[in-house]
């Protein structure tokens, strides 16, 4: 599908999203920006986290379930979106996604992809970040840039505002920059809706 182009796509309502790998990635700063926008959209939102025992290289788990009715259960079940940035996380949490899930994954920290039935993007995200923004920190970024352009979750004016208030205002621009080149890889791909508004079905 040419980049752009809008793909009318329905959903599970509630939506759950997991996003997955090791501490420092800024997984959880991550959720709390998809979850904001979500609830800018409209929607009802429940966010949740977890840590490994190490603050940096332990395992990281952010969890936002996005729907158009109060939920019942604030935790993942079976994830719609898996965002796995580690080999670990994608060993760990791949083989639990619904069957009509789409599974991002880091291109070169996941280096083996367990058989499944769901729908696989390989992203160069941390690749990305590093090499392409300049700043390995904003990898956190580039992934939901990604998602969101995969998957279609939110409207771009609400994720890019809820980075600016969560986001050190001398910081904005980088950060901004990284959403937009997460986004740019996907639109290579010429895979999800990119442009469409946030809709529930």
């Amino acid at each position: 599908m040419p980049a752009g182009s809008r793909q009318k796509t329905k959903r599970p309502d509630p939506v759950q999203v997991r996003l997955s790998g090791s501490g420092g990635q800024g997984l959880i700063l991550a959720g709390i920006i998809l979850a904001a926008a979500a609830v800018a959209d409209g929607f009802h939102v429940i966010q949740t986290q977890s840590y490994g025992p190490e603050a940096r290289g332990g395992s990281s788990v952010a969890e936002v379930i996005i729907g158009s009715d109060p939920i019942d259960y604030p935790h993942v079940e079976r994830a719609d979106i898996l965002l796995a940035l580690t080999q670990q996380a994608c060993d760990k949490y791949l083989p639990a996604v619904s069957g009509q899930a789409l599974v991002i994954l880091d291109a070169h920290l996941v280096e083996t992809v367990p058989e499944t039935g769901a729908s696989v993007l390989r992203l160069p995200v941390v690749h990305t970040a590093r090499n392409g923004i300049g700043k390995e920190v904003v990898a956190n970024m580039v992934a939901l840039g990604a998602l969101n352009a995969a998957s279609g979750l939110v409207a771009w004016p609400s994720l890019e505002q809820a980075v600016r208030e969560r986001v050190p205002a001398g910081f904005f621009d980088l950060n901004q920059k990284a959403l937009a080149a997460g986004r740019a890889l996907v639109q290579e791909l010429g895979t999800g809706p990119q442009d469409s508004p946030s809709e529930m079905p």
